[in-house]
């Protein structure tokens, strides 16, 4: 931990699936949480759940969470990380997956850097990279877009944008959807892209049971799958030779 008069600020990692802590994350991560009694997370209830599990040297009850998200102004960022001043620690933790990525974690860590406190990133499962790892597209030059429009209309133009951007460049193109809408955006997918554009979904991954494929958008029209309510992240990316 820290020796120095003001705390770091730790960027800790939660599985995308609950109960696959010993499976994703290491020993050391367990080791770092069990030191920090302030948090800052998106969830109070799922972080407790989360430290609960992990196991904390402290009661749960006498642990400090503060609930961080994109609306929170200014000043409720400098209450929050008055314990560094103090020479404590503080961990940011995601609903899933890496604070700061698709998180509003990034504002206190901006914060951090302005204020030359110490971030220290932990190791941990981030499905955006789990899925370009193993979609066989592009992982010299990508982009990560987010959410696309909620409308059909916005996603259909958006999804032409990143295909033609696939194409131009060969940059792979990922972006992700709020899980209930999964089967929704497919079928916008399969509707708009061109038959040889490549096409990954990554579904639940690290879950047992999930699984990430590429294949061709008219390779997905003739075995076609229902991605249900779960995490999904989609990767487009152009035809190459193999």
């Amino acid at each position: 931990m820290n020796s120095t008069s003001s705390g770091n600020l730790y960027l800790i990692p939660v599985p995308i699936v609950a109960n696959t802590y010993n499976q994703v994350l290491p020993e050391y991560n367990r080791y770092i949480v069990q030191q920090i009694e302030h948090f800052l997370v998106e969830d109070v209830s799922s972080a407790r759940k989360h430290i609960k599990a992990i196991g904390h040297a402290k009661p749960i009850a006498e642990l400090h969470f503060n609930c961080l998200d994109k609306h929170n102004p200014m000043q409720d960022i400098r209450s929050f990380m008055q314990p560094l001043q103090e020479g404590k620690d503080i961990g940011v933790l995601a609903e899933a997956g890496c604070p700061g990525i698709a998180d509003p974690g990034a504002w206190v860590v901006q914060y951090a850097h302005k204020n030359g406190i110490t971030v220290i990133p932990l190791v941990g499962p981030c499905s955006i990279l789990l899925a370009l790892m193993a979609s066989g597209f592009n992982g010299q030059n990508f982009a990560f877009h987010g959410y696309l429009p909620i409308d059909k209309v916005g996603r259909k133009q958006a999804i032409k944008k990143l295909e033609m951007a696939a194409w131009q460049s060969g940059q792979t193109q990922i972006f992700i959807e709020t899980p209930y809408r999964n089967d929704i955006i497919l079928e916008i997918l399969l509707e708009t892209c061109r038959p040889s554009t490549w096409l990954c979904i990554g579904k639940n991954i690290t879950d047992p049971k999930g699984w990430i494929k590429s294949n061709t958008i008219q390779n997905w029209k003739e075995d076609k799958h229902m991605l249900h309510k779960v995490p999904t992240v989609f990767l487009l990316a152009r035809q190459e030779q193999f």
